[in-house]
């Protein structure tokens, strides 16, 4: 199993590129299934979860293509499968992304329950509920979804919890429903207005994504495209942070500034100079230490669950004491015990982590238990005195593309040892 080896203490300076959002990419992947034409992904980011689900899509009889620049051509003329299993999804909570597309455009689907990080429950029950309104039968034993369904019948939907892969699931089946799909309460994040606008260029007929009520007409077929999908704000984030962290400077090219407010907000607080163009973030800390901040996390256009062990890390090594309270998941503060090994002075309160800021941490092995606390305590290497030695970094491998090459670049002193 590979580990990472980090000698803390170089400010990280210069730029690098943002990869596409793997939390787009998986979601409009499966949207592939819906129809029987070509579909060429571009910006797809070199990730361990988007190999299972090129994997996953090859055994259903997918004809994949993967170019040099990693662009995907999808053709599905030939499924002929129709089950998501254990043995390849079990590590993958995406997995259940095809459950929608397969019911709405094949009547069926047999669909492993989902697995991934452990930050907490995040139940399906949405998707289940939502696709049995409009028209499917299902069934949950031996932790597969079977489920069976003539063509879906559009309903008005008012979904109990903001659930994102539950609205994505649910909006692709409505593509090819009959009638007017309405979903209320429905997920903002911009991973979701992303798999909507590549919907709609297959042509769907889908408005208000990106709100909190999204209208889908149903339509008799979709049709084959070529999209790009947006850069990743979590990627963009983390290495801000990282940037905050070292006292550094960096300029980060490919990104979109304008779905990161709450966490630049979060970073000029701390200290950093940011400036703003098109598609680039420069953050700048002078050589400085930064400021304690404190967060309380919400979907979306709140402050992101997915930067809260980031900045939790920062506050660690930052002036002053801060607050971090998660709202989202109930068991997302697995990274504050590793933390703590390495000298962080944190206090776990429920579901609110309290720092005092120490000046330095020191090196020492930790182990990774999710996808962002892997990144945390990266970040917490790069400050720390002598060698951290991170475990378990599989975790880090499913939404960082290469996150020793990238902070390489920026001359931090980092290499992955094999396992």
């Amino acid at each position: 199993m590979d580990k990472l080896l980090i000698r803390g203490g170089n400010g990280l300076n210069g730029e690098i590129s943002i990869s596409g959002a793997k939390n787009a990419a998986l979601p409009i992947l499966s949207a592939t299934l819906l129809t029987d034409q070509a579909v060429t992904i571009g910006n797809i980011p070199h990730l361990h979860d988007i190999t299972t689900t090129i994997e996953l899509l090859g055994l259903m009889g997918s004809q994949i293509t993967v170019d040099e620049r990693m662009r995907i051509e999808i053709d599905n003329k030939a499924i002929n499968t129709f089950s998501a299993p254990y043995e390849l999804v079990k590590t993958m909570r995406a997995s259940i992304l095809v459950l929608g597309p397969l019911l709405a455009r094949y009547g069926k689907a047999d669909v492993s329950l989902p697995g991934g990080c452990a930050i907490g429950s995040r139940p399906v029950n949405a998707h289940l509920q939502g696709l049995a309104a409009m028209g499917a039968d299902i069934v949950v034993e031996g932790g597969y979804i079977r489920a069976t369904a003539k063509r879906l019948q559009a309903v008005h939907l008012t979904l109990d919890i903001i659930t994102v892969t539950g609205t994505e699931n649910l909006m692709m089946a409505a593509t090819l429903a009959d009638g007017l799909t309405i979903i209320e309460n429905a997920a903002r994040e911009p991973e979701v207005s992303d798999l909507a606008n590549c919907l709609n260029k297959m042509g769907a007929r889908i408005s208000g994504a990106g709100g909190d009520r999204i209208e889908i007409e149903g339509v008799a077929a979709l049709h084959g495209t070529a999209y790009d999908i947006l850069p990743d704000r979590i990627e963009t984030g983390t290495y801000l942070v990282a940037a905050a962290m070292t006292g550094g400077k960096v300029r980060l090219r490919y990104t979109h500034p304008e779905l990161l407010e709450s966490v630049l907000a979060k970073l000029t607080e701390a200290g950093a100079k940011i400036d703003i163009e098109a598609d680039t973030i420069m953050l700048d800390m002078c050589g400085q230490r930064p400021k304690a901040v404190d967060i309380h996390t919400s979907p979306f256009p709140g402050f992101p669950t997915d930067m809260q062990a980031q900045f939790t890390a920062m506050n660690s090594i930052a002036q002053g004491s801060g607050i971090i309270t998660e709202t989202v998941f109930e068991n997302r503060f697995m990274h504050v015990q590793e933390l703590q090994r390495m000298g962080a002075d944190l206090k776990l309160q429920g579901n609110t982590t309290i720092t005092q800021g120490v000046e330095r941490l020191t090196g020492a092995p930790v182990m990774a238990t999710d996808l962002r606390a892997s990144a945390s305590l990266v970040l917490a290497g790069l400050v720390a005195q002598n060698e951290t030695v991170v475990d378990r970094i599989y975790h880090i491998d499913r939404g960082y593309e290469t996150i020793e090459e990238k902070l390489s670049q920026l001359g931090a002193d980092i290499r992955r040892l094999p396992g």
